[in-house]
């Protein structure tokens, strides 16, 4: 006869084996499931044992009418419900770190919804009870500035809603190119921290991705969508048509990642399309044009009446040239991320352009590399003298770096901000990262805590990097943002980044207005400028200069420069940009206030700044609602949260280190958990026994 305990070993193993042969069970006759799909959609699956459910697919529109500097972009995302239910989107999707995002569309079949802007917690309770109501709604927030989420409610079974958005941003002018960018994808963030209690989390919006709100990030599952696996196909397919007046003849027109095909009108404007027609949004799009050397803009001027109010925005090109000695010493220090998101392509060029950059290096330099993932070590406990030697062991450094483990950015900015005292000449800090962190207010205090006299220069690696992280540390850093998107472009921008590094910066630099004007100006604070960069400035007032004198320090030689403004190009929309720019300036106010009070004015002055300009920012959003109501009280609605695609060239092992199908990942652990509570009874039952 069996024991007792026998038998409750027996039971444990039949529900094992029973819970394992539910996990592995086939689907009934006639039920899809997400194997089988072959086309990009999410599933999931209401109850156990319930079919699956497919969610809402996404398609992707951008048109883009660039005029001189601005760009006025309309994005336009539909979603298509294919299922049996009615549901409720969730996209997180990226916008360039500079856009103005000021109107918002909701088109239903024939008709439009426009929507209005709110200050955010105002939007988030409409489209609450707009929702709950069965009302389609659309709301449009901002989690970074590059980082925005779209909820749609109420989408009907085999129903298509378009949410239409549209934002204005300036053009980058640099090294004599124009350049605009328009990112697609949000790449996976690092988040540090410790895990916050269910408690201390905000339900109704505190977000739907992957992961969990920290100490250090408490808003970590608002910029983390889920990521689909590249083993799947990808989903969300973008297209684009670019009209483009640039104002000047062209010397060309290129995108740097994508084929196109542009045709040429008969008043020199292009249109520019995507060669294969749509793409997966995997990887940033930039469109380059380049004048001839001879119609390079020396200086250009923009003007907008609005009511009593004016507008206007100034850039201004100084001239190139170098009059510091070739013999100048340096201190360099190189920051490196070896991260599990840098794994694949990113490394390569990371590896690459770092073994260029020593070879910059002259006898006079001194120099030092520090590679960080979950840790951070350097090569050398201080800079170290380049010559041959230490050159040979930093080039056999540089070869052996692979990428792994978590983004711990804090500890190697820290190191190498803090590296030594004693600097012997110009300290410059190289730090080249995809910027994939969601702790970028945290890193951005450290760096205006600890710089000194040090400048931090930060390139971006990768085919998605987070270009706000990047360009927000340069321009607190007072260095520049340089963005390497593929190992062919390597060479080039790494020459161009160290020739800036190599000739003295426009520093000191101070604007002159006529006596008596009165009008406000933002930047307050003019950055350096560096060899190719240009300095662009935007106005305000009731009555705009007839002129504008620049004065700054060329090296060790003053400069000036006086530009006359009567004219200007007019018929551009620059208020947005005002009103973009002024909010900017308030956050970074914000970020470094000392006391509650001067935090809350800020605040309020960010809200008004936003209601007035009609702009989503952080405090304000965008909302859209159709008053008749579509859904049923007692119909379900789902929640779905669309899938992002993993960025090109990006390793997804790497990044999440989880089993590549993890569908019956939450099924093991049952069994686990349930095998370790029969052991336990098992043992306590066999020591109240006897054999």
């Amino acid at each position: 006869m069996r024991s007792p305990r026998h038998r409750v070993a027996g039971l444990a193993i039949s529900l094992t084996l029973l819970c394992l042969t539910a996990a592995s069970a086939p689907a009934s006759a006639g039920e899809r499931r997400p194997q089988d799909s072959t086309q990009g959609s999410l599933w999931l699956r209401d109850e156990q044992n319930k079919p699956y459910q497919t969610v809402p697919t996404l398609d992707t529109s951008v048109k883009m009418d660039i005029t001189g500097m601005l760009a006025r972009v309309q994005v336009r995302q539909t979603f298509h419900n294919p299922g049996s239910r009615w549901a409720e989107g969730i996209y997180v999707f990226p916008l360039p770190e500079q856009a103005a995002v000021d109107h918002l569309r909701m088109v239903i079949g024939e008709r439009i919804i426009e929507g209005q802007i709110k200050e955010r917690a105002q939007a988030q309770k409409t489209y609450q009870q707009a929702k709950q109501a069965g009302q389609r709604a659309s709301l449009v927030e901002q989690e970074r500035s590059n980082i925005f989420t779209t909820s749609l409610a109420n989408i009907a079974p085999g129903e298509s809603i378009s949410v239409e958005i549209e934002y204005q941003q300036t053009v980058r002018y640099s090294d004599g190119a124009f350049r605009l960018r328009f990112p697609m994808v949000v790449a996976p963030r690092y988040i540090p921290g410790k895990a916050l209690g269910t408690e201390e989390q905000v339900t109704a919006f505190a977000g739907t991705g992957w992961a969990q709100a920290t100490t250090r990030v408490a808003d970590a599952a608002r910029i983390t969508p889920p990521v689909r696996h590249p083993d799947q196909a990808p989903i969300n397919p973008v297209t684009l048509d670019i009209r483009l007046n640039a104002g000047m003849p062209l010397a060309e027109v290129t995108s740097t990642y994508h084929p196109i095909s542009q045709h040429v009108g008969a008043e020199g404007h292009y249109r520019i399309q995507l060669a294969e027609n749509q793409v997966s949004a995997d990887r940033d799009f930039e469109l380059v044009w380049r004048p001839p050397p001879t119609s390079a803009p020396k200086a250009a001027w923009f003007v907008e009446q609005k009511g009593s109010q004016q507008y206007g925005l100034l850039l201004l090109v100084p001239p190139r040239q170098n009059t510091g000695p070739a013999d100048i010493g340096r201190d360099v220090v190189f920051v490196i991320d070896t991260s599990g998101s840098m794994h694949g392509d990113s490394i390569q060029q990371a590896r690459s352009a770092l073994l260029l950059a020593l070879d910059r290096l002259t006898e006079h330099d001194r120099f030092n590399i520090i590679r960080f993932n979950n840790t951070a070590d350097s090569l050398f406990s201080q800079t170290e003298k380049a010559d041959t030697n230490k050159l040979t062991l930093a080039r056999k450094f540089v070869r052996s770096l692979d990428a792994n483990g978590g983004t711990e950015m804090l500890p190697a900015l820290e190191m190498a901000l803090q590296l030594e005292d004693q600097q012997h000449g110009i300290r410059q800090v190289i730090f080249l990262t995809d910027g994939s962190v969601g702790n970028e207010r945290e890193l951005f205090q450290l760096i205006r805590k600890e710089l000194g006299n040090s400048r931090l220069f930060t390139v971006g690696i990768g085919s998605a990097p987070n270009s706000y992280f990047m360009r927000k540390a340069a321009e607190y850093g007072r260095g520049t943002f340089t963005y390497i998107g593929n190992t062919a472009e390597v060479m080039e921008k790494t020459s161009g980044l160290f020739l800036k590094l190599e000739q003295p910066a426009l520093t000191n630099i101070q604007l002159e207005l006529p006596p008596g004007a009165e009008l406000n100006m933002l930047p307050q604070r003019i950055p350096d400028l560096y060899a190719g960069e240009p300095l662009l400035v935007a106005f305000h007032g009731t009555d705009l200069p007839k002129w504008v004198g620049v004065h700054g320090q060329l090296g060790a030689q003053p400069w000036t420069s006086r530009v006359t403004l009567d004219g200007g190009q007019q018929g551009a929309a620059l208020a947005p940009e005002w009103g973009r720019r002024k909010i900017t300036g308030l956050m970074t106010r914000l970020h470094d206030a000392e006391n509650d009070d001067t935090r809350q004015a800020l605040r309020q002055e960010a809200v008004a700044t936003g209601l007035a300009y009609h702009l989503v920012s952080q405090y304000t959003s965008l909302i859209a609602v159709d008053v008749t109501p579509a859904r049923k009280q007692n119909e379900l609605l789902k929640r779905h949260t669309l899938k992002t695609n993993l960025p090109k060239g990006w390793s997804y092992d790497h990044v999440f280190r989880l089993p590549q199908t993890a569908t019956a990942a939450p099924m093991h652990l049952m069994t686990g958990l349930l095998l370790l509570l029969l052991a336990s009874l098992a043992g306590l039952w066999a020591r109240r026994q006897p054999c």
